[in-house]
């Protein structure tokens, strides 16, 4: 059972998932159920004379005793590696990481036989491990049992902290004023003001939870309706709303679009079901509010960026589209008015890990960092977007496209601030530049 909870952790724990959290739960009680079942050692059945089947069984063959030996060595070097690798690389492919795998294991091994040894069994270690028993009555040393690593295993809920930390000060060496802005703008939190107050349902939420910004008696009120893709512009908005009296309501969902759009949720690893039940619920409640507007900003690009036949990429184009002009119909024919805005640039690299890789090199993030915007900014999309949108009474378009790209580059530093957070979502600083421009795109 300890193996199945560290198997589940491996599975479902992903960068989408809040953590450390209850999810932390599962690799460790896992971890604490397989030392459990290694006290005593493999268990031998009476009769057959057979060792049982079972973790300790499994844990004491030779190879995974190897590993075990060098457990604790691994835990030191395989942070490090890693981190260091992402420094140089900006995404890892699959024999990148074997080889910092390999590398890791080839300094444990090293380390292990160099220090960790040799210190073990120096003359202090050994009156220490004579002298501990006796402090405690009726004490017997423990069994070997090469899952002794629950320490490690416990301390690698601080290696999230360690791993942001490095990532936003290894670039800080004799870096000049300009530079040193950029990196300020690296290290700083950057989360929209919705997710501040947990507005953002998690993926297993069915029930909208409405979060209100502003004025409850405000003369307008703005309801702002999507994924984390409109969540990103809950920042600007709620400040845009601030300056004109404007009440904001938000009914934000991960990863679940605005559309009428049944998708398949890659953590889950099911359709999103939760998802679409969702969204009914939030559109009846949007048009029970009767906003002034309704802003809607999604994932659009990320529907069509997988590789597909051209016959199959035109279906799928065209299920979104009949997806997005439900959603918009709906509203029209309530007598509410909406905006879309269309959707962010994907970066071809995470924005931060790379303008800290090139400050680290005393190099500008541009052009390094930047996309070509035929790459980022997805044209076509954007143009099957606005022609859904265009053909929907009380319904506008707001393209803020210039704001991120030039005419041929799409930027990730934009006079001085970071402008994404990873590939495609805004960060905070930057987007709190946008609060005059989506004010007069909206008021």
């Amino acid at each position: 059972f300890g193996l199945a909870l560290i198997a589940t952790a491996y599975l479902l724990l992903s960068e989408d998932l809040p953590f450390p959290g209850w999810y932390a739960l599962l690799p460790v009680a896992g971890t604490v159920l397989v030392l459990l079942s290694g006290v005593g050692g493999p268990q031998t059945n009476r009769r057959t004379g057979w060792q049982a089947l079972g973790p300790a069984t499994a844990l004491s063959l030779p190879p995974l005793q190897w590993i075990g030996t060098l457990s604790y060595s691994l835990y030191l070097w395989h942070w490090p590696v890693i981190v260091y690798a992402g420094m140089l690389a900006p995404e890892l492919s699959v024999p990148q990481r074997l080889g910092c795998g390999v590398l890791a294991l080839a300094l444990s091994v090293l380390t292990y036989h160099l220090i960790e040894d040799p210190a073990r069994r120096g003359a202090w270690m050994a009156v220490g491990a004579r002298a501990f028993p006796r402090a405690i009555p009726g004490a017997k040393p423990l069994r070997a049992f090469p899952g002794l690593v629950l320490v490690p295993a416990l301390m690698l809920t601080g290696t999230g902290v360690a791993v942001a930390y490095a990532n936003a000060h290894l670039a800080t060496r004799n870096i000049g004023p300009e530079q040193r802005g950029i990196e300020q703008a690296v290290e700083r939190p950057s989360i929209a003001r919705a997710v501040d107050k947990n507005c953002l349902a998690d993926f297993q939420t069915v029930t909208p939870k409405p979060c209100m910004f502003g004025p409850a008696d405000a003369t307008r009120t703005i309801v702002l309706f999507g994924d984390s893709h409109a969540d990103q512009w809950s920042t600007p908005l709620i400040e845009a709303a601030r300056r004109n009296d404007t009440k904001i309501i938000t009914y934000l969902k991960s990863s679940c679009r605005a559309s009428r759009l049944s998708t398949f949720n890659t953590v889950l690893k099911r359709d999103y079901t939760e998802c679409d039940a969702w969204r009914e619920q939030a559109i009846s409640e949007i048009i029970r509010h009767k906003p002034r507007l309704v802003v809607i900003s999604e994932f659009s690009i990320g529907n069509l960026i997988r590789d597909l036949p051209a016959a199959e990429r035109t279906a799928e184009v065209a299920r979104w589209q009949a997806g997005l002009r439900s959603t918009l119909q709906a509203f029209s024919r309530a007598g509410v008015e909406t905006a879309v805005i269309r959707d962010t640039p994907i970066n071809a690299s995470f924005a931060g890990s790379c303008v800290a890789r090139t400050l680290w090199w005393r190099e500008a993030p541009s052009p390094h960092c930047d996309t070509p915007r035929a790459e980022a900014a997805n044209d076509s999309t954007a143009a099957a977007e606005r022609a859904v949108v265009t053909s929907v009474p009380d319904t506008r378009y707001i393209d803020l496209t210039n704001q991120f790209c030039g005419p041929t580059t799409c930027h990730v530093v934009i006079s001085g601030k970071l402008a994404f957070r990873d590939r495609h979502h805004l960060a905070t600083g930057f987007a709190e530049t946008l609060a005059g421009p989506l004010e007069r795109a909206l008021f």
